[in-house]
This record gives C-alpha cells, sequence and structure tokens, in this order.
C-alpha cells in the first residue's frame, strides 16, 4: 500500500512540475521566444516521470497514460485562463503523448528491458518533443502580438518579452531543441530508474 501511496505523490507532484518547468509550458510568449529551454524543460522532465512510472508498473503504455494525465491538466488550465477572459492561444498545450508513445514502444520492443527504455526511449523523447512542439507552436495565431497584447498580470518588468530580430531565431531551434533534449534525456531517465530503485528498498 506504500508503494502505491508513494507512486500516487511522486505522479502528481511529478506533473505540476511538468506543467510548471521553466514556466515555458502555458504562455506563448516565452514557449516561442524561448524554445530551446522548452524543449529541454520538458523532454527531460517528461522522461524521469515517465521512467519512473512506467517502471514503477511494468506495464508498457504507462508513460502514454503519464502524458496524458499531464495533457488533461493542462488543458484544464487553459480553460480558466480562457474563462477569465483570456484568447484561446494565450496558453499553449505541448504535445507530450506521441514521445511518451515512443518511449512505450521501446520498452514493449525491447521485452521490458530497462536500460534499453532509458538508452532509446530516452533519445526518442529528447528527438521528437522538440519537433512535434514547433509544429504545434507553429498554428499559434501571432505569438507575439498575443504576448504584448495580452501580457501576463504576475510578469514583473524586467521579464518582459522582447521581440526577437527577423531571421535570427536560434538559427535552428528545433536542431538545437532536439540535439539537447536527447543528450539530456538519457541520465534523466536513468535518475527516474534509480528512483524507482529506492522505492523497493
Amino acid at each position: 500500500t506504500t508503494h502505491y501511496l508513494f507512486i500516487v505523490v511522486v505522479a502528481v507532484n511529478s506533473t505540476l512540475l511538468t506543467i510548471n518547468a521553466g514556466d515555458y509550458i502555458f504562455y506563448t510568449d516565452w514557449a516561442w521566444t524561448s524554445f530551446v529551454v522548452f524543449s529541454i524543460s520538458q523532454s527531460t522532465m517528461l522522461v524521469v516521470g515517465a521512467i519512473y512510472y512506467m517502471l514503477f508498473t511494468g506495464v508498457p503504455g504507462t508513460a502514454t497514460y503519464y502524458a496524458t494525465i499531464m495533457t488533461i491538466y493542462t488543458w484544464v488550465a487553459k480553460g480558466a485562463w480562457f474563462s477569465l477572459g483570456y484568447p484561446y492561444d494565450f496558453v499553449v498545450v505541448p504535445v507530450w503523448i506521441p514521445s511518451a508513445m515512443l518511449l512505450d514502444l521501446s520498452y514493449w520492443a525491447t521485452r521490458r528491458n530497462k536500460h534499453a527504455a532509458i538508452l532509446i526511449g530516452g533519445t526518442l523523447v529528447g528527438m521528437s518533443l522538440p519537433v512535434f512542439n514547433m509544429v504545434n507552436l507553429l498554428l499559434v495565431k501571432d505569438p507575439l502580438e498575443m504576448a504584448f497584447k495580452y501580457p501576463r498580470p504576475t510578469l514583473p518588468p524586467y521579464m518582459t518579452p522582447i521581440e526577437p530580430q527577423v531571421g535570427k531565431f536560434y538559427n535552428s531551434p528545433v536542431a538545437l531543441g532536439a540535439g539537447a533534449g536527447a543528450v539530456l534525456c538519457v541520465p534523466i531517465a536513468a535518475l527516474g530508474a534509480k528512483l524507482n530503485t529506492w522505492t523497493y528498498r
């Protein structure tokens, strides 16, 4: 019983951490202009929670379930902001589920091999999540207009978004985000596996 209570606490808290990681999840301005940081924070937070959750249950498909929980939480937050009078695109819901499905697939295809899930699954998440979310952000109508027209009420003056110069958007944010995410996801996944081991001690 203690083990299952522990996994519930970890799942809820890691979900809340992920949907607030660096504040890059909710708001159109930062999610767009700081895409590389968004990719690193979201891919690593997804992997550590999903790996822990998946290895605890030992059931392929758990990572997708975990990503689904985060997606529902964020849509609820999006609805809350929308009800306060903010536009629909003010909050961006990240695309976690396809990357989590790749993590589950690597775990299932390697016959529930923990190390393969960490190495292969972590790399797949780190490479795929930036691509999926770049497509997601491209669908936003006008992120910079959204950022300046609807500033966040809690945003301090020194964090006011600065409009980037045209043609100087990190050269290739997808490549940078995917590269950094893929490199970081493997050790982060290993940490999730280690936490899972400690739970049984």
